[in-house]
């Protein structure tokens, strides 16, 4: 089965060779057409590499599959490793929107130009893959044992009910963050640029440019949004090659989402509400997996899948029609402005 890992890992590694060194060599800023473009690409690879899920669980490739999935106890073949590796994918896609805003947020208040943009994302994006490796490799050790499935589902119920209590971060005061603050405390800085570079040479002295600032508060972002998405997959399945490649493959794509996104994610008001009721549905499914099972039959998968597309499609059929009303109201507001009589001039007196 080691093979089947090294032959994943070196696919992504030449997929990231290619995105660096051939498409985009050049630093140049992302238009919103080139943005969407690159983001079908990654969901349609991501979304193909279910094929080789299937065939590689339904003839056991390499051994993988043989043994029961820690989290149902169910053996797993060919159409349960998509179902699985599916929900996982939109499960993590869909946590990586929230990601995005507050990647746009450090982006802002570092004021880091559009054109190092996509280098940082990059970076950002090698050293996630690294860190979910890590956490993914203990959360399957971990899952071994039976009681952490309950803490998992535990975890992500508390953590749906506090997404969805917690207010809106769109004015949130970076000064004060404890990585920003920490970082310029005990790293050389400076606020000057050297193309893409992280770091230069000024008086004899290697300083760190805000390039790297940003890199080390995107990865800081990306590790705590992987304490949650992590476990919301291992909702899923306790199956590590599933885990880990339905969470890359969404992570891949999250640098053309957000250019494709950034722009426009405050039109998406209900999406957060909706990302926290899919994880206390999923935490839900992880305490209760045996119950269910009995009482919805060996498809309950299947309803899990489709229950989270639906939550996220009426999380966001809801923002565009509030959007809506809100810019008819608008429009009305401005065609009221527009038509009301001029106040009277006031006559003039003499004196």
């Amino acid at each position: 089965m080691i093979w089947l890992w090294i032959a994943f890992i070196s696919l992504i590694l030449v997929l990231l060779a290619l995105d660096l060194g051939v498409f985009n060599r050049k630093d140049h800023v992302f238009k919103m057409r080139e943005a969407l473009g690159w983001s079908a690409f990654w969901i349609g690879l991501g979304l193909l590499f279910s094929i080789v899920i299937y065939f590689c669980f339904q003839n056991h490739w390499l051994g993988i599959g043989l043994g029961n999935d820690p989290i149902d106890s169910d053996s797993i073949d060919g159409r349960d490793a998509v179902i699985k590796y599916l929900t996982g994918y939109v499960i993590e896609k869909s946590l990586s929107v929230d990601n995005i805003f507050v990647i746009a947020l450090i982006f802002a208040y570092l004021k880091i130009p559009a054109l190092y943009q996509h280098r940082v994302l990059f970076w950002g994006i090698v050293g996630a893959i690294l860190m979910r490796g890590l956490m993914i490799w203990a959360g399957a050790a971990l899952i071994q044992y039976h009681w952490i499935i309950y803490v998992f589902g535990g975890f992500l119920v508390f953590t749906g009910i506090k997404m969805a209590l917690s207010k809106e971060e769109s004015h949130q005061d970076l000064s004060k963050n404890k990585v920003y603050l920490t970082v310029r405390k005990f790293l050389p800085m400076t606020d000057q640029y050297k193309g893409h570079q992280f770091t230069l040479i000024e008086a004899g002295k290697r300083l760190f440019t805000p390039l790297a600032l940003a890199l080390v508060m995107v990865e800081t972002t990306d590790l705590v949004f992987a304490v949650d998405s992590i476990p919301a997959i291992f909702a899923i399945t306790g199956e590590p090659f599933l885990v880990f490649t339905s969470n890359i493959f969404a992570i891949l794509g999250l640098r053309s989402l957000y250019f494709a996104l950034a722009g426009m994610i405050d039109k998406f008001r209900y999406l957060k509400l909706a990302l926290a009721i899919v994880l206390v549905v999923v935490g839900v499914k992880m305490l209760t997996a045996s119950w269910l099972k009995g009482l919805l039959g060996e498809h309950f998968n299947v309803y899990l899948l489709a229950t989270v597309f639906a939550i996220l499609t009426v999380g966001v059929v809801m923002s565009i029609r509030a959007n809506k009303k809100d810019e008819k109201r608008e429009r009305a507001a401005a065609a009221e402005a527009s038509e009301a009589p001029p106040a009277p001039a006031h006559p003039v007196t003499h004196h």
